[in-house]
């Protein structure tokens, strides 16, 4: 079942599920806050910016910084054409064991070209996410900080056998952005 803002405020009040948590959509820029049906988080002012000027190779399983260049404290960052950024949210999880959140793309940047692909907060992960944002476009596309970035929809279910906080997940607790690891 995907949850709605009654569903969500009260699992933020109950379970501190997202923090800082805003109440309501805020339409100032590109909007963030709880919705109708999800949460519109915001991406900080730290961004790696991929590029190939060390014509570097990304490999997941070793993966270095050759492969970005890193921007913080801007208002926003140019995402080159053909190109894909990372930043992390400003919010931190904390997903309840029964709770499962998609992220999907704000319709503002998916107009625009920019993709936010598909990722999964586990019942039972912490941290702040990792958003990734692909320009699909033949132009520079501006990412703006501590703006709306993505959407997340909560789907609530029975409580699994196995959470994402049992054992030693290498994503639990994250701070800030994490790069791919492979162990």
């Amino acid at each position: 079942m995907i949850l709605n803002d009654k569903q969500i405020r009260k699992l933020v009040e109950e379970e501190d599920m997202i923090n800082p948590f805003v109440d309501k959509l805020i339409h100032k820029g590109i909007s963030h806050g709880l919705g109708t049906a999800g949460y519109d988080i915001r991406c900080g002012d730290e961004f790696k910016i991929f590029s190939n000027a060390k014509s570097a190779i990304i490999d997941p399983l070793d993966f270095t910084e050759d492969s970005f260049i890193t921007v913080k404290g801007e208002s926003s960052i140019l995402i080159p054409p053909n190109s894909f950024a990372l930043a992390s949210s400003m919010e931190y999880f904390k997903m309840p064991r029964r709770v499962t959140g998609l992220v999907t793309a704000k319709s503002t940047y998916a107009r625009s070209g920019l993709g936010t692909p598909s990722s999964v907060l586990e019942g039972g992960w912490r941290g702040n996410l990792v958003m990734e944002f692909a320009n699909h476009s033949n132009l520079p596309i501006k990412l703006y900080a501590n703006s709306g970035a993505a959407q997340i929809l909560f789907f609530e279910g029975a409580e699994p056998e196995v959470s994402y906080a049992d054992g030693k997940r290498k994503y639990q607790d994250q701070r800030g952005i994490t790069l791919a690891k492979s162990k």
